[in-house]
């Protein structure tokens, strides 16, 4: 059961970001009669992480734009004792006590209910020389601010896209290594900042969790964009260069002069607290959690990137980190740290994102990931028009869809076109939601006019083709 918090009770918060943030407001929202204490190692809380190479690319121009409310917001507005420069570094459930470590020294706090949200960190593999300057990961505003002060230094163009003087563009190289989302996010913006890009992947395909038939869509946009990729290459090492920054990336055998490097390699919770003080992990390596978000320990929930999700699909537990079930894990766990009872009810994935001139989806299981589910998929894919045939602007998109050999029922989906993807993935969502099968998906009543789709929505063609092939 939730915890009952008593009258004067005090809520702790362990984190600052989507998660800590969105559990401390809803908690305050609902109960205006407890104390609400959030601690934030860092300066800043309730960011939107996402659009950082977008504030790397310049398309956000400055870091503050990126700033949802600083901490004197929620302290003034919402009487949330929000304790930035503030890290928990030992938790006592027994005692029910967290201990935290400031600028003066450490100190403990008591609580009667807590929120974990730790969230995660980026993997910085221990490669040689990955301590160089010059190497980055992304997950902060700090982050963003190191990798636009080391363009700056470099000559980069500015992110408003004028070019120095003695810049040449192209002469700048730089070298990601991941082929995921963040990683060709960043690719893009490192071109817009007239960088001559190499994205190194381990894996046969970036973006790996597609299917390869569509991930290779988007390897084609990003040759046709002079980016360099390499997929089947593994990074050994780094070197200095001259000036005392990475110089070069040793990967597959080779070589690579580069100024600068992204690891993006993916991210893991953040769980040493939670698991230091014996609460339960589950097989993702990420908090336990029942559907009201809360672990092992009485008094204790989770939310956001440190902790596991219901997958709608397969019904398992699993760990997909986005912002958007960040927040909804954090409303959740805010309402039950305070008493209420709501439950979440599960994730799918569902992700979306721009590469150049192509927006990219996903949603539920790709058919490798189906078959590692244990189910026995069956895939369609087609390509049709984003609009009417004879209203201009209209461009290709492609639709796959992934649902079971013997039922029909839809296991999930991806997307990769010029425009209306982000609409299109958040139908296909909704029908794994509702746990449609592709005979029913066929027969949705979606929206038509020339500017916005054909009289056939791709998606309705794909499920057509999915029938005539259960059919066979």
């Amino acid at each position: 059961m939730p915890p009952r918090m008593k009258s004067g009770g005090r809520l702790v918060v362990i984190g600052g970001d989507a998660a800590g943030m969105s559990a401390a407001s809803r908690a305050r929202r609902l109960r205006p009669d407890v104390e609400i204490v959030v601690l934030e190692r860092g300066d800043i809380v309730s960011y939107g992480a996402c659009s950082l190479p977008y504030y790397i690319s310049g398309v956000v121009e400055s870091r503050d734009d990126l700033i949802v409310h600083a901490p004197e917001f929620f302290r003034r507005e919402r009487h949330i004792d929000v304790r930035t420069g503030t890290e928990a570094v030992q938790l006592k459930p027994r005692d029910r006590t967290v201990v935290c470590r400031t600028a003066f020294g450490e100190e403990s706090i008591t609580y009667d209910t807590l929120v974990l949200a730790t969230g995660a960190k980026a993997i910085r593999p221990p490669l040689p020389g990955v301590e160089l300057p010059g190497i980055f990961t992304l997950r902060s505003i700090p982050d963003g601010d190191a990798i636009r002060d080391r363009l700056a230094a470099l000559g980069a163009a500015t992110p408003q896209g004028e070019t120095g003087a003695e810049t040449v563009p192209g002469a700048i190289r730089a070298a990601v290594v991941g082929g995921g989302y963040i990683g060709l996010e960043m690719a893009e913006a490192l071109v817009a900042r007239g960088v001559r890009v190499t994205i190194i992947e381990l894996l046969p395909s970036v973006l790996s969790t597609y299917d390869k038939d569509m991930s290779d869509l988007v390897l084609r946009e990003l040759l046709d964009r002079n980016v360099i990729v390499r997929t089947d290459t593994r990074v050994e090492g780094f070197e200095g260069g001259s000036d005392g920054h990475v110089g070069c990336v040793l990967a597959g055998g080779q070589r690579l002069s580069t100024d600068i490097v992204l690891m993006s390699v993916g991210v893991r919770p953040r769980v040493e607290l939670a698991s230091a003080a014996g609460i339960d992990l589950g097989r993702s390596g990420a908090i336990a959690v029942d559907p009201r978000q809360i672990t092992s320990e009485p008094g204790v929930l989770a939310a956001g990137d440190c902790a596991e999700s219901p997958h709608i699909v397969t019904g398992r537990s699993t760990w997909i980190p986005l912002g958007t079930t960040a927040n909804k894990h954090g409303r959740i766990a805010g309402e039950n740290a305070v008493g209420a009872d709501i439950r979440f009810a599960g994730v799918a994935g569902t992700n979306v994102t721009k590469i150049f001139g192509l927006e990219v989806a996903q949603t539920g299981l790709s058919t490798a990931a189906a078959e590692r589910e244990g189910f026995a998929p069956d895939s369609v894919r087609i390509t049709g028009t984003t609009r009417s045939h004879a209203y201009p602007g209209s461009g290709r998109i492609t639709v796959k869809l992934v649902f079971e050999q013997q039922t029909g029922r839809l296991l999930g989906g991806q997307m990769v076109g010029v425009e209306g993807v982000a609409k299109r993935i958040d139908i296909l969502a909704t029908a794994l939601a509702a746990q449609m099968d592709v005979h029913a998906l066929a027969a949705l009543d979606l929206s038509y006019a020339p500017p916005f789709a054909p009289v056939w929505d791709p998606i309705l063609i794909a499920a057509n083709q999915a029938v005539k092939k259960l059919a066979r």
